[in-house]
């Protein structure tokens, strides 16, 4: 008897040994044991989609813009405006139109935009004082958008092959969990490179750190507050600060509304004189 028990102990520990070996073959096969960790997303990949985020929410877009021009001394100027923006069929082109309510120096002064992906925008602006609609020739994209730290083309955003964008590292910026990503432009531009902090989870802005060719920070945009508006996460809360001038622009964003029908015939030369009362109350 003791021995028909010593037998079937042995068999049932040799077959239980070949059933865990089977088990570790087909567990390491399908992936169960150590498995790999997805990886991280490309640098492009990354500005892609913050991008898209950013700057294509929703169909449709309009909002009242409080902005605020602050210099080294503390004295602040303030500038009031509306703000609608269309996305136009499947192709990424845009339609940007900015109307300045005050103060009086800029009040009637109207911006369009007419973005395409890879190609260079076209730009007007309409100054009331001398009542002339002026293009904005594609080398001015990046000189300052009425007096303020914002370029023209910080408004309607850059195409991404206008640089190469190299995934750095994952890090924590005050407690979002965030992608890091240095841009260079494929071009020579007002700056040499800059660092951008992408939300990883909502895909926003948090940081750009803009540096010149003597490796030192020209301006820092900062994303101050964030809501999420019919479904769509969206920077109500803005700061361009010049660090060589130490003057800043801070933005707020209010009446924020998607989906709101706007059409391409506002987005013409017509309404760049006689804006659409409509949209822009």
């Amino acid at each position: 008897m003791k021995h028909r028990q010593s037998k079937c102990t042995r068999n049932y520990v040799v077959n239980l040994e070949r059933l865990l070996s089977i088990v570790a073959v087909l567990s390491a096969l399908l992936g169960f044991v150590s498995p790999t960790p997805a990886a991280d997303p490309s640098g492009e990949e990354i500005i892609k989609r913050m991008l898209d985020t950013f700057y294509y929410g929703g169909k449709d877009q309009r909002a009242r813009v409080a902005m605020k021009l602050i210099n080294a001394q503390g004295n602040v100027r303030e500038r009031n405006l509306t703000m609608l923006r269309l996305n136009v069929g499947n192709s990424g082109d845009q339609r940007y139109y900015i109307f300045f309510h005050s103060p009086a120096d800029v009040k009637g002064t109207a911006f369009l935009v007419w973005k395409y992906p890879r190609a260079d925008d076209d730009r007007w602006i309409y100054i009331p004082a001398i009542k002339l609609v002026k293009r904005i020739a594609a080398d001015d994209k990046r000189s300052s958008f009425v007096g303020s730290d914002f370029s023209y083309e910080d408004i309607s955003g850059r195409d991404i092959t206008d640089e190469t964008h190299q995934f750095v590292k994952r890090e924590e910026l005050d407690g979002r969990p965030a992608f890091v990503v240095e841009s260079k432009p494929t071009t020579p531009m007002d700056y040499a490179r800059r660092l951008v902090w992408v939300d990883a989870e909502r895909w926003l802005p948090l940081k750009e750190e803009y540096y010149d060719t003597q490796g030192q920070i020209s301006r820092v945009f900062t994303a101050t507050e964030v809501a999420q508006i019919g479904g769509v996460w969206t920077v109500t809360g803005r700061r361009m600060a010049n660090r060589k001038s130490d003057h800043r622009t801070e933005v707020s964003l209010s009446n924020v509304e998607y989906g709101v029908g706007l059409t391409e015939d506002i987005f013409t030369e017509r309404y760049l004189r006689n804006p659409p009362a409509r949209w822009v109350r």
